[in-house]
């Protein structure tokens, strides 16, 4: 059986790695001959694994097929107030895209009021965070364009700048930010970014040039350099394994720290062509399991604390099929809540063999 190699966004449930895969820092995160399931698909991204080897095997191109839809979403985009998230948010990314356009192609001056102007009115249709952060789990698209992803990244970032209590300049920076943190991509040849076959090592190092790009980019407009660093450190780790420098926790901009948290979560909770979106909590505890030393720990516990709260009463199936709500947040374990089925009171940091597997 041949190998391949192939981006992370293209792996599938089912396919079988043919090496190793390390992080930057010989930390072993999957072993050769692993077969690929959902969660190990996430904790690949969690890490910023970008590509990896497997085995071919043309009977798993097809294999995917067409995921049921979880009530809980369903329901969500049956509403009128999707229907119109969903307009307003269709109508910001088609007026951001000749925005960012004429930035990168024809080098103009970035508008920040603008921009700004923009994500606000997606904002304006959401009346809680967790309104918003269902709403953009309906919109998540298996074709996740640059400009898409930027967009997520942009709101996600202005709700945490907010949970941060960030002043009103500090919390516009940060939303520009998230919008503008992977336009370095653009100056890759679309052919690459989204070429659905495997890539060249070559082309592998290209695409990750992409923050480098994006500084280039920026470095001489006027825009706030908290902006600029974001651009080009969002990829970098506290434990410097990111790149593309290799910076630790104190060399990395404290925006580039928070962009790098809701670049990772929008990725890892995206739909994929086998599921729809992961459920918050399978994030929750790989943040918690694994991300303290990547991530600025204030950041990353604001953010987490800030995701749990907005899920207090909602309802949840456990992997056991049982279905309850959550009654109340575990302040030292996020990700496992107490749930109430029934007239029973289930704490899941005791029992172990239990997990929240989907929001109903």
């Amino acid at each position: 059986m041949s190998i391949i190699k192939i981006l992370t966004s293209q792996a599938i449930p089912g396919m079988v790695v043919s090496d190793d895969v390390y992080t930057k820092d010989l930390h072993l995160v999957i072993g050769k001959d692993t077969t690929l399931t959902d969660k190990i698909i996430t904790r690949l991204e969690f890490y910023s694994i970008t590509d990896f080897s497997v085995y071919s095997d043309d009977s798993l191109k097809t294999a995917a097929g067409k995921y049921v839809e979880n009530t809980f979403y369903s329901e969500i985009k049956r509403s009128d107030s999707f229907k119109r998230f969903r307009k307003a948010y269709q109508n910001t990314v088609n007026h951001l895209r000749g925005s960012i356009d004429n930035l990168v192609v024809n080098n103009q001056e970035v508008d920040p009021e603008q921009l700004l102007s923009d994500v606000s009115k997606i904002l304006y249709q959401c009346n809680t965070n967790i309104e918003l952060f269902n709403m953009l789990h309906c919109m998540r698209e298996y074709d996740d364009t640059t400009y898409i992803h930027s967009l997520n990244v942009s709101l996600i970032c202005n709700i945490l700048g907010k949970w941060l209590h960030f002043m009103p300049e500090d919390l516009e920076a940060i939303t520009l930010s998230g919008l503008l943190h992977d336009v370095g991509k653009l100056l890759i040849p679309n052919n690459i970014i989204s070429k659905p076959e495997k890539l060249t090592n070559e082309e592998f190092s290209l695409i990750k040039t992409h923050t480098i790009r994006g500084f280039s980019l920026l470095k001489n407009k006027d825009v706030d350099d908290r902006i600029k660093n974001a651009t080009l450190m969002h990829h970098e780790r506290c434990d410097g394994s990111g790149y593309p420098n290799g910076l630790i926790e104190h060399e990395i901009d404290p925006f580039a720290k928070l962009v790098a948290i809701a670049d990772v979560y929008d990725a890892m909770t995206c739909a994929r062509v086998y599921r729809g979106p992961l459920c918050p909590f399978d994030v929750i505890n790989l943040f918690e399991t694994e991300g303290y030393l990547k991530y600025d720990t204030k950041y990353l516990l604001t953010f987490l604390e800030g995701i749990v709260q907005t899920y207090i009463n909602n309802n949840v199936r456990l992997n056991n099929h049982m279905e309850g709500e959550i009654v109340l947040i575990n302040k030292f374990e996020l990700s496992r809540p107490i749930v109430m089925v029934g007239d029973d009171f289930i704490d899941l940091s005791k029992h172990r063999n239990l997990y929240i597997e989907a929001l109903i």
